[in-house]
């Protein structure tokens, strides 16, 4: 812990400074994506109410006062039925290794259940190897009422040893401040921050843009398209000739999913709804890159993706 300790500056006392990395894990749509980007204040993790929407750790970067926090946004642990879902399971318990503190995200409005306990067990593993401190968040707090919220924080309790157990609601803000600064108490001492303050996150803009383009796809359809829909930017370039003040980026997407039947899906009659979807992706990509953007869309059936280790390659994975 850190938030006491303080190094001398002249004659005045102030708080040593801290940096890390914290983990958020919980499994799928526990909240962990919407939870990262409260806490940064701005959209750096994709989200949708489909479970198992993330699928790259995303660092998004919360600088306070005294200390910063890197924030760690990993798939859904779960029991995996494919290949995809065993190399998302190997990412994240690759990424717990490497952090200073996990937040484990259990959402308030769903009981405790076989996944949360699968989860719950590994942690006790990584408490025991490396003492990681542990900090469960109940979060989606604003769908329960008081009494409901109380039963849930016992049976989180019962669940494992924690640091400490937090509600939160990232959709209302409630207690966000507070997730923050219990999770850069158990941050180590820095000279420094490790990122300049005005950077939310280090992830490239061709996988934000690709991440984009995914959740505006995952809008309504249903819930086996999501995980056999992979998005690759294939090509970013500057428009020549325009007006000196007023650039614009040609970005060129490719969509994949496995069946010809959910390329129908993704198009939509006419191509509507891939219109749509290239409407509401394309306004959060110029706003990522601060200018006009037109945006190139393409569905393509790569058969079987999630079970074919080359294809699973190409795509990223």
């Amino acid at each position: 812990m850190t938030d006491d300790v303080t190094a001398e500056s002249g004659n005045s006392q102030k708080p040593a400074y801290a940096a890390g990395f914290a983990c958020l894990i919980g499994r799928p749509n526990a909240g962990k994506s919407t939870l990262t980007n409260a806490l940064v204040g701005e959209k750096v993790a994709i989200t949708s109410s489909k479970p198992q929407t993330t699928r790259h750790t995303i660092r998004g970067i919360v600088s306070l006062p005294n200390s910063q926090l890197i924030l760690v946004d990993t798939p859904g642990l779960h029991k995996p039925r494919t290949l995809l879902g065993e190399r998302l399971n190997d990412l994240v318990r690759a990424t717990l290794l490497d952090v200073d503190v996990v937040g484990f995200c259990l959402p308030s409005d769903q009981r405790i259940g076989p996944g949360d306990q699968y989860i719950a067990r590994e942690l006790a593993e990584l408490r025991w190897a490396k003492r990681t401190p542990m900090v469960a968040l109940a979060t989606k707090s604003d769908k329960v009422d008081r009494q409901r919220l109380a039963e849930h924080l016992i049976a989180i309790d019962q669940l494992g040893e924690w640091d400490e157990i937090v509600p939160c609601s990232a959709t209302r803000g409630d207690q966000i401040d507070t997730v923050g600064a219990v999770l850069a108490k158990y941050l180590p001492r820095s000279p420094g921050p490790l990122y300049p303050d005005d950077v939310l996150t280090d992830e490239p803009h061709v996988i934000m843009i690709a991440e984009l383009v995914r959740e505006a796809a995952l809008e309504g359809v249903r819930d086996e398209l999501p995980h056999s829909l992979a998005v690759v930017v294939e090509e970013m370039l500057p428009r020549e000739d325009r007006p000196e003040g007023k650039p614009m980026m040609d970005v060129r997407v490719n969509v994949f999913v496995e069946r010809s039947s959910q390329k129908a899906i993704i198009i939509g009659r006419g191509g509507s709804r891939l219109r749509e979807v290239g409407t509401t992706a394309r306004e959060g990509i110029e706003k990522l890159l601060g200018q006009r953007v037109h945006l190139d869309l393409h569905v393509k059936v790569a058969k079987d993706w999630q079970r074919d280790p080359k294809q699973l390659q190409r795509l990223g994975f």
